[in-house]
């Protein structure tokens, strides 16, 4: 079954929970916060499951915008504005 690109986008969009659940996961196993795995993780899995989900949104936001690297610097420079933040050069 072929999928239509609405629900390619979708899919993409839904993914990016899923990344977020494996940093829940893997900060719950850090701390052995599930009494049955104990510590399963370190924070260094933290930060790759993090770098997932970065990279999983941008996917994401490039399938829906059709240039995401554009979309994110604009809202990144919408940001730092209203942060009254110097961008970094």
């Amino acid at each position: 079954m072929e999928l239509s690109p609405g629900e390619v986008q979708l899919l993409r969009i839904l993914k990016i929970t899923e990344e977020a659940g494996e940093v829940a996961q893997a900060v719950t196993g850090t701390l052995g916060g599930n009494p049955r795995k104990g510590r399963s993780h370190t924070w260094q899995d933290v930060q790759s499951e993090l770098a997932d989900v970065i990279v999983t949104a941008m996917v994401a936001l490039h399938s829906v915008s059709g240039d995401g690297e554009a979309v994110l610097a604009e809202r990144l420079r919408e940001l730092t504005e209203r942060a009254h933040l110097e961008p970094r050069q």
